[in-house]
């Protein structure tokens, strides 16, 4: 068995490659079912999002496998093999699982520490357990990865220091007044910065927002996308009289907010503080507002110092992350190395009962008088002596899962007691071999 991962991510492809290669949520199902059908193929994870597609997979032969897995993703998307190649990266083994636990808690993201793909890898894999195309292996090893990426995100502040603009500019606005669900909002613009600021902003618990712009049908068309209220900006001075917090992202040559507007304002506003933050170049905010117990004013070099210094505090929890995935790596392959030994030992117990049945069936035809008393105290001691027979192999064959030669040592072990270890993968190797052979037997008698 062989652990492959391979990623199509925004290191190895650019934004037009990856939408291209991005399946599509209502095919994923078929897309498991597929893969998990091809050659080579024994268990399979696939995840898709708009940043990357991967496949993770166990699979009999490394080189086999892997051609088997950049064939399906060249067939799912109209690329050829090697166009797959050249997009993508495969880790093996113990980088596979690297690869997967640095993804599934944050640290391959493109915003370093983003706990969304945490849910999105959950999801991929209960997918991939709905469609059964997960085993022995990925059971194990996709709950691991899971739990090691909330703990990771639970004992660190990997995720709590913003690391964009507009989400900067919202935790700035809950540094300096506090809770926001009460406060009203406005976003001024309605590109995509201004929406990204609408969207963290929505998400902190504000629900009263504004939306303003030059153009009213663009201001109207991102409120009703958001189920918000929306103006233009002549109507800015009125809305400001009631507003605690102000986000402008506009591409105006001109200021959008004055000194003389605000000052104008500020003779009629409620005696509650004002929040200015301007995250737009050339800036929308005049500079030289009078800044004081109730006007504060931040523009987009203020953020950027702040985004600057929560990237490195975020660096450094990703430091402490990653010092703990080699423990995880080997936690993972004992494991595995654990799961090999068990079959054996599983074999090498039920040739020693059968053994032991069938010596009592021998005595019991050859002793048929003997009493149920006498019979249970002979089967006790023979149980007994197999027992203390098998103890000193079983306990070999446990030590026998750290060793580097464990699969060439296992496999003289059986040799030596003349056992054969039940392969897991026995029913789906069986499924895959019998569906090759009708494929040939198809082709043979193919005359088109």
């Amino acid at each position: 068995m062989h652990f492959i991962a391979l990623s199509i991510n925004h290191r190895t492809a650019d934004v037009a490659l990856r939408e291209q290669v991005a399946f599509r949520n209502d095919a994923l199902r078929l897309a498991h079912e597929d893969l998990f059908e091809t050659k080579s193929i024994l268990e399979n994870v696939i995840l898709s999002t708009c940043n990357r597609t991967e496949v993770y997979a166990v699979v009999d032969q490394i080189h086999t496998g892997r051609y088997y897995i950049q064939r399906f993703l060249a067939r799912s998307f109209g690329f050829e093999v090697d166009d797959i190649k050249s997009m993508s990266e495969v880790k093996v083994g113990d980088e596979a699982v690297e690869h997967l636990l640095r993804v599934t808690s944050g640290l391959d993201s493109i915003v370093l520490g983003e706990t969304q793909i945490l849910g999105q890898m959950r999801d991929a894999f209960f997918l991939a357990q709905e469609t059964n195309t997960t085993g022995t292996i990925f059971n194990h090893l996709f709950k691991q990865a899971i739990t090691f990426a909330k703990k990771a995100h639970n004992e660190t502040d990997i995720a709590d220091n913003a690391v964009s603009v507009s989400y900067a500019a919202v935790e700035l606005a809950k540094k300096v007044l506090g809770k926001l669900k009460s406060k009203h909002a406005i976003v001024i613009g309605a590109g995509e910065m201004s929406e990204l600021s609408l969207l963290n902003l929505l998400g902190s618990g504000i629900t009263h927002i504004t939306v303003v712009n030059r153009t009213e049908i663009k201001a109207k068309e991102l409120a009703t996308k958001h189920n918000i209220e929306y103006g233009t900006l002549e109507s800015l001075p009125n809305l400001l009289a009631d507003a605690d917090i102000v986000i402008s992202s506009t591409s105006s040559p001109d200021f959008i907010i004055t000194k003389s507007m605000i000052d104008n304002v500020l003779n009629y506003r409620k005696s509650k503080s004002l929040l200015l933050i301007d995250i737009a170049v050339p800036r929308d905010v005049e500079p030289g507002i009078d800044v004081n117990e109730d006007v504060f004013s931040y523009d987009v070099d203020d953020l950027n110092g702040l985004v600057d210094a929560n990237l490195r505090e975020r660096q450094m929890a990703a430091d402490l992350i990653a010092q703990q995935i080699p423990d995880e790596i080997q936690n993972h392959n004992d494991w595995v190395n654990m799961l090999g030994v068990v079959p054996v030992i599983r074999a090498l117990r039920e040739k020693a009962m059968t053994i032991q049945s069938e010596t009592m069936e021998s005595i019991d035809r050859k002793l048929p008088n003997l009493s149920e008393r006498e019979r249970t105290v002979i089967s006790k001691h023979t149980k007994s002596i197999i027992n203390q027979m098998l103890k000193d192999p079983i306990k070999q064959a446990k030590e026998l899962s750290n060793d580097k030669r464990s699969n060439e040592k296992l496999e003289l072990f059986q040799n030596i007691f003349d056992i054969e270890a039940e392969d897991p993968y026995e029913d789906v190797k069986a499924r895959k071999a019998q569906k090759e052979k009708e494929i040939s037997v198809r082709h043979i008698f193919s005359f088109e």
